[in-house]
């Protein structure tokens, strides 16, 4: 009787588990990688460790409720989808109350990390919620879902910069454009692989915007990007180091548009998986730099 009950409890901790795609990190270092560039910079190269743990424990959790919510929103879609018709809310091994309250617990655990930061920090993070909790649902009435992901993934910043002195300068929303449009950059590739399903089932993209033209869209966005950080660069007087790691980010760029030429929806999700290395090349020009 014992070993009966216990496989039931097992297969639902595998289904939360599963739920949150705590398997694939690679949106946890999208979210994360952003958050350490405003700490370093924040800070000036030294970020308060506890603050660090913080927002490194918040971009897990963050994360985590982020793929709840959005499989919550998909889930009369997954089913229909080769790539996500075993997730658990669309094969029924999770239910829609189930995956609700447990995004209200994700949420709830990452708040209360955020209580021990200063009430500014506290008042940003609920619009973290919000903007969470908006994404999933954007792709039914927009092709710029990635936008909304985007803002979801930069709202880091401003909580570092409130964390650690307290304000948000305006020269902060340079670096959350710039890491917004990073989003448009790498969500437009995941998008690819997807782009069959989702014109059959009616959910809108980047991709399937931008169609055959989708390169030549990623370039504008890659030279966007490059441009917000080299004003971020000149905002917050950095020096050599930092410089260096965006010329290393543009000739990765160029390299990921050859990839993309190539119409290739496997290649398309490698560059998306690779391209939270744009991130840790940042962030060491950040933390190599002396004037951080």
């Amino acid at each position: 009787m014992a070993n009966g009950a216990t496989q039931p409890q097992m297969g639902k901790l595998r289904a939360y588990i599963a739920l949150t795609r705590i398997d694939r990190p690679v949106g946890i270092y999208l979210v994360l990688w952003p958050a350490l560039w405003a700490l370093v910079i924040a800070s000036e190269g030294v970020p308060n460790l506890w603050i660090t743990v913080i927002f490194i424990l918040g971009a897990i959790l963050m994360r985590s409720a982020g793929c709840v919510i959005n499989d919550y929103a998909d889930r009369h879609f997954d089913g229909h989808v080769k790539r996500t018709c075993q997730r658990p809310l669309a094969c029924g091994a999770l239910s829609a109350k189930e995956a609700l309250l447990f995004f209200g617990l994700l949420c709830l655990l990452a708040f209360s990390l955020v209580l021990t930061l200063n009430s500014l920090t506290v008042w940003l993070s609920l619009g973290a919620v919000a903007l969470a909790a908006l994404y999933p649902f954007m792709k039914r009435h927009t092709h710029w879902p990635q936008a909304f992901l985007g803002a979801a993934f930069a709202w880091a910043i401003p909580m570092a910069f409130a964390a650690v002195q307290n304000t948000v300068p305006w020269q902060v929303w340079p670096l959350f454009a710039a890491t917004l449009v990073w989003s448009l950059i790498y969500d437009t590739a995941y998008a690819v692989g997807d782009k069959e399903d989702d014109l059959k089932i009616g959910v809108k993209s980047t991709a399937i915007l931008f169609g055959r033209h989708l390169v030549a869209w990623t370039a504008l966005f890659q030279l966007i990007m490059l441009a917000l950080l080299l004003w971020v660069g000149q905002l917050f007087v950095l020096g050599t180091a930092y410089y260096t790691s965006l010329a290393i980010v543009a000739v990765w760029f160029f390299y990921d548009l050859k990839r993309l030429a190539k119409d290739d929806a496997h290649i398309a999700f490698k560059v998306f998986l690779q391209n939270h290395w744009i991130g840790v090349i940042i962030l060491a020009g950040l933390l190599c730099d002396p004037a951080c």
